[in-house]
This record gives structure tokens, sequence and C-alpha cells, in this order.
């Protein structure tokens, strides 16, 4: 046993990592950023073989493993499938807690997306709740391009 340190509290400093890196987002998630980018769209893809909506879009089908599909445009408006709340504020949160993240399913796709739903308070929001997309001032072709999923009103 090391006797230095007998008696002595361990010191713990809290610190940040950054860990910068860029990667290819690929032909088809490209695609679906600029349509939010540049056209406030929503695209989707359809599944050539089976026929499922895939939001956000697939380059083959992870049901039935077809690569072939097109592109469809959803509407900006779905229904919450699910939801959780975080209310601890925690480092990854780029937002003041509580955060709601939920599921959407938006009208026209067969699969949901995970987003944050805003301009609600943590006691007013539900499954089955009808959102509309809220589109950022300031897109850069990214899923934050869509700021959160608003109550429709």
């Amino acid at each position: 046993m090391n006797t230095l340190f007998d008696g002595v509290e361990p010191m713990v400093y809290e610190s940040g990592i950054s860990v910068p890196y860029n990667w290819w987002a690929g032909d088809t998630a490209s695609r679906f950023f600029v349509g939010l980018r540049d056209e406030r769209k929503i695209w989707g893809t359809r599944c050539a073989s089976c026929g499922i909506v895939h939001v956000p879009p697939r380059k083959a089908c992870p049901l039935c493993f077809h690569s072939q599909s097109t592109w469809v445009e959803v509407s900006g408006e779905g229904v919450v499938q699910t939801f959780t709340i975080a209310r601890r504020q925690l480092a990854a949160l780029k937002q003041n807690v509580p955060v709601i993240s939920g599921l959407i399913r938006l009208d026209g796709a067969d699969t949901s997306l995970l987003h944050y739903i805003g301009d609600v308070s943590p006691e007013a929001v539900h499954i089955g709740m009808r959102v509309k997309a809220k589109f950022s001032q300031i897109r850069r072709g990214e899923i934050l391009d869509i700021a959160c999923f608003i109550p429709c009103k």
C-alpha cells in the first residue's frame, strides 16, 4: 500500500474533448439533406419491391433488401409515435432541459424520424399528437435544418 496518498482525497478534473471529423454522407443522405436545405422539403424513398416509404431515406430497403427505390416527397406534418424527455442537463444536449425527443411518423411515410419536439410543455406532449416541421432560418444541409417539430394548431 502506498502511504504517500493516505488521507488525501483524489482530485478529479472535468474537461472536454473535441474530435473533429468529416465523412461522406453518400448519395442518399446528400439528396435528403439538400432537399431540407434548399427546398424545405422532406424526401423519402419508396422501395420498388415492397412499397415501404422510408424516412429518412434508405439506399436499400432494410426489410426486403431490394436496392432500387424511387424518391417521394412526404408531408412536413405527422404524428408522434413515442417520445422521451431529458430533464438532466448533459454536455451532449445543446438545448436547455427539458428536451423532448420523439419518433415522428410523417404523413406519407411508413417509418418514423427521430427528432426534437418543441414549442410544447413536457406535460402536454403525448403519443398521437399531430406535429409539423419547423425549419431553421439558416439551413446548412443537415438534420437540424428542421429545428424541431411543433404541435399543429
